[in-house]
């Protein structure tokens, strides 16, 4: 087979997103996160209502900090699994046109978003995103980057592209 048939794409470092992105991403996807908490809880009201559980109602009208965290809890892998999984994005990222890919500007795997979701529970994790090269610690456990989407496509065309020629070539 020839060699140029079988290249792999490989992401480039400047298709990283700025510190800025990332930080869009995090408050729109925060945003969500409460939201997405909101109706669980609101869900759970409705439902011990239907029921008639007073006991249920009062539960979720008097919930301590562990049941809160739990909800959150609940809510943040809901989120980010649902969203990451099925489009390779979340709102946040759909909002700044960047994705979740992994080194070969593919999706990732199921398994590799769900590490990724998990990672984000880590304490302090969020502040992980500070430092260099601006890859927070739900990125490099997973081995996931999140990237223009745009330019990564524009890329690919072109390293892409550059095989076909030669297959091309190959025919003549």
């Amino acid at each position: 087979m020839d060699n140029r048939t079988s290249r792999q794409f490989k992401l480039d470092k400047d298709l990283n997103v700025s510190l800025g992105t990332r930080l869009a991403n995090y408050l729109i996807d925060y945003v969500c996160v409460i939201v997405l908490m909101f109706a669980i809880l609101i869900g759970l009201m409705i439902f011990a209502a239907i029921i008639g559980s007073q006991e249920l109602l009062d539960r979720i009208g008097n919930m301590n900090k562990i049941e809160e965290y739990g909800v959150a809890i609940v809510s943040i892998l809901l989120y980010y699994n649902i969203f990451e999984i099925f489009f390779s994005r979340t709102i946040g990222k759909f909002i700044t046109k960047t994705v979740v890919v992994n080194i070969n500007g593919e999706k990732p795997d199921t398994q590799e978003i769900l590490v990724r979701s998990l990672c984000r529970l880590i304490p302090f994790e969020t502040f992980s995103v500070l430092g260099a090269p601006n890859k927070g610690w739900h990125d490099s456990i997973s081995k996931t980057y999140v990237v223009n989407k745009e330019l990564l496509e524009k890329k690919k065309e072109l390293f892409y592209s550059v095989d076909e020629i030669g297959n091309n070539t190959n025919e003549l």
